[in-house]
């Protein structure tokens, strides 16, 4: 997972509220495992039945088809716990979020695949919207090192997480990453546990 410290990109507003994992990625695209995510990515909203594309649909705009950051609505990522959704945004190409409030398990599906949400309050988020509502590709950084949303070198506006989440994020650690960080102090206590204890130690045996 590569860590997340500054991005700068193009920002697309999709602001429906309650915007659920199906609607993200269609079920269609879960049947085989070769199936194009990124294509996939809000498949029955930017395309008719039969194939065409929806021109008003912001991805669909050429300006907007190299978008790394979303505007979200309120609830984003709601519905089934469905991983997939991540896998989607990111194989479009898209590495932040920013909203007033997502789904958890869509949140925590983003933290451990390296994608950053962030929730604003809602007049930092009146001020993002205000910018990048007028469906031209602006460009915003964020700033995940100083914890700032920033426009041409203007702050806009600061936004919360976590300390253990910033951490993960930054240094590109996921669950699995995170525990290994700490493999000399998980050594260390398998030895004593051993010494103090040998009996809970498995013999390696061939068969039964």
């Amino acid at each position: 997972m590569n860590p997340f410290k500054v991005l700068t990109g193009i920002v697309s507003p999709i602001l429906d509220d309650d915007m659920n994992t199906d609607q993200i990625i269609p079920s269609a695209y879960l049947k085989d495992v070769h199936a194009n995510l990124g294509e996939g990515l809000f498949a029955y909203l930017r395309r008719k039945p039969n194939g065409e594309a929806i021109d008003s649909f912001v991805l669909e705009k050429e300006s907007f088809k190299t978008t790394k950051i979303l505007l979200v609505g309120n609830n984003f990522g709601c519905g089934s716990s469905r991983e997939h959704a991540v896998w989607a945004l990111q194989e479009f190409g898209i590495q932040c979020l920013i909203g007033k409030s997502f789904a958890e398990l869509f949140r925590e599906n983003c933290l451990k695949n390296g994608v950053l949400t962030i929730s604003l309050d809602d007049e930092s988020y009146a001020i993002v919207l205000k910018i990048v509502s007028n469906l031209y590709a602006k460009k915003l950084t964020v700033n995940l090192l100083n914890k700032e949303i920033v426009d041409d070198g203007q702050v806009l506006c600061h936004f919360n997480i976590k300390d253990n989440e910033r951490h993960m994020l930054l240094n590109g650690l996921d669950d699995i990453g995170l525990t290994l960080g700490e493999e000399s102090l998980i050594s260390k206590w398998e030895e004593n546990i051993i010494g103090h204890h040998p009996y809970l130690q498995s013999p390696i045996t061939d068969g039964y």
